[in-house]
C-alpha cells in the first residue's frame, strides 16, 4: 500500500508527518511526500521515498497581486501533484496543513483519491478548511477543534510524536531534589521575547529560590551573549544553546517547562506530565496557540500569560508564586497528563488504512 504525505515547511507540520511515516513504514507501506522548498530542507528525517517539491504560495486577498501570483503558483503545483500522483498511484493522500500541502490535497481530490487530514492546532488551518468538507476523515491533535465544517467527518487522535520524544517519557521522573529544572523553549526558531524576559525574570527572584534553579534555555542567537551575561551575573547554573538536539531529555528532566503554545509543544509537555507557563504567539493565525494552551489550562496543568503581558515583573512574580507552591507544581504535572495521547501515531496510522480501504 501507499500513502502520500503533504505538509508545510515548518516543524508543526512536518514532525506529526515524520511520526505518521515512521508507523505507516513498520506496517509496511510505501510512503512518499509532497512540499515545497522550505519543506525539503526538513524532510531528511521523515520516512518518505521520493519527496517531491511543488509549487507551493500563501494567498492574502488584502495584497490582491500578490494573492493573484499565489494562485498560479498554487495551480502549477496541482498540476505537479496529479502528474505525480498518476505516476505513483497512492492509496490515500495525508494532509497536514500549510499551503505546501494545497496541490496535493486538490488533485486527489479531483483524482478521487481518498483524503485525510490531520489538524494538530485546536483551530482548523485555513487549508485544512478548504477540504475538511469532503475529505474522507477529518483527524485532529485536540478533542476541540474550532471552525470545523458541520459535515466533516471528524475523529480526535491527538497529535502524533517523534519515536524520540514517546521513548523519553519512561525517563521522566518526579521531583526528588531541592533543585528546579526549569526550560525554557520558544519554538523550532526559538523566540526574542523568551530570550529577553526569561533571564532577567530570573534575576529578579528572591536568591533562596534563584539558588535552587538549574536553568535550560533555547535563546535567539543575537540574543545568546546578553542572556548567558544576566546568568553568570548572577550566578545561575543554566545551559543555553540556540537549538537543541536532545530536546527530549531536557523535556523528561524538567519541573517546569516555560514555552511558546504550539500544538507538538503543548502535545509534548502533556505526554511528559509536566506543569508548565505558556506564552501564546500573538500573530499565530486565527490565535490558534492560546486555543491550544486553553486545553492545558483549563485541565489546571498550565499557566497562560499574553505575548501583551509577559513582562519581567509579570514572569518573576508569577514564577515566585508557583515555585514556592510544591502542591500545584505536582497537581499541575498529574494534570498535563489527562490530555497525552501517546498512541496517537498509531490511531492516526489506522485511520490511514481505513480510509485507503
Amino acid at each position: 500500500m501507499k500513502a502520500l504525505l503533504a505538509a508545510g515547511g515548518t516543524g508543526g507540520h512536518m514532525f506529526p508527518a515524520q511520526s505518521l511515516s515512521e508507523e505507516l513504514t513498520r506496517l509496511g507501506w510505501d510512503c512518499a511526500m509532497i512540499t515545497d522548498g522550505r519543506g525539503r530542507k526538513h524532510a531528511g528525517r521523515i520516512k518518505a521515498d521520493p519527496v517531491i517539491e511543488v509549487q507551493a504560495a500563501s494567498i492574502s486577498p488584502r495584497r490582491p497581486i500578490k494573492a493573484l501570483r499565489g494562485t498560479m503558483q498554487l495551480a502549477r503545483g496541482v498540476r505537479q501533484a496529479k502528474s505525480f500522483m498518476r505516476d505513483w498511484q497512492p492509496d490515500v493522500v495525508i494532509g497536514f496543513g500549510g499551503y505546501p500541502s494545497f496541490p496535493a490535497l486538490r488533485a486527489a481530490e479531483s483524482l478521487n483519491i481518498p483524503r485525510v487530514i490531520h489538524e494538530q492546532n485546536a483551530v482548523l488551518g485555513r487549508v485544512n478548511r478548504v477540504f475538511a468538507r469532503k475529505a474522507t476523515i477529518v483527524a485532529s491533535g485536540f478533542d476541540r477543534l474550532e471552525k470545523l465544517p458541520v459535515r466533516a467527518n471528524h475523529v480526535v487522535v491527538g497529535n502524533p510524536l517523534r519515536d524520540a520524544i514517546i521513548r523519553s517519557v519512561s525517563r521522566s521522573v518526579p521531583k526528588t531534589s531541592s533543585h528546579i529544572n526549569i526550560l525554557a523553549v520558544g519554538g523550532s526558531l526559538g523566540a526574542n521575547i523568551l530570550s529577553d524576559v526569561v533571564p532577567e525574570a530570573i534575576a529578579a527572584l528572591p536568591e533562596p529560590i534563584r539558588m535552587r534553579l538549574r536553568l535550560t534555555q533555547q535563546v535567539t542567537e543575537s540574543r545568546l551573549d546578553a542572556a548567558r551575561a544576566v546568568y553568570e551575573r548572577i550566578g545561575a547554573h543554566a545551559n543555553l544553546a540556540t537549538f537543541f538536539t536532545d530536546i527530549e531529555d531536557h523535556l523528561a528532566k524538567a519541573d517546569l517547562i516555560i514555552a511558546r503554545a504550539g500544538a507538538s509543544s503543548v502535545s509534548e509537555i502533556a505526554l511528559m506530565g509536566k506543569p508548565s507557563i505558556l506564552i501564546p504567539l500573538a500573530i499565530a493565525m486565527d490565535d490558534h496557540q492560546t486555543a491550544n494552551a486553553r486545553a492545558l489550562e483549563s485541565l489546571g496543568a498550565a499557566k497562560i500569560v499574553p505575548e501583551s503581558e509577559f513582562t519581567v515583573a509579570r514572569l518573576s512574580k508569577l514564577l515566585s508564586e508557583i515555585l514556592n507552591d510544591q502542591d500545584w507544581l505536582d497537581q499541575a504535572g498529574r494534570n498535563a497528563k489527562k490530555l497525552a495521547r501517546p498512541d496517537a501515531a498509531r490511531d492516526l496510522a489506522a485511520l490511514v488504512v481505513s480510509a485507503a480501504g
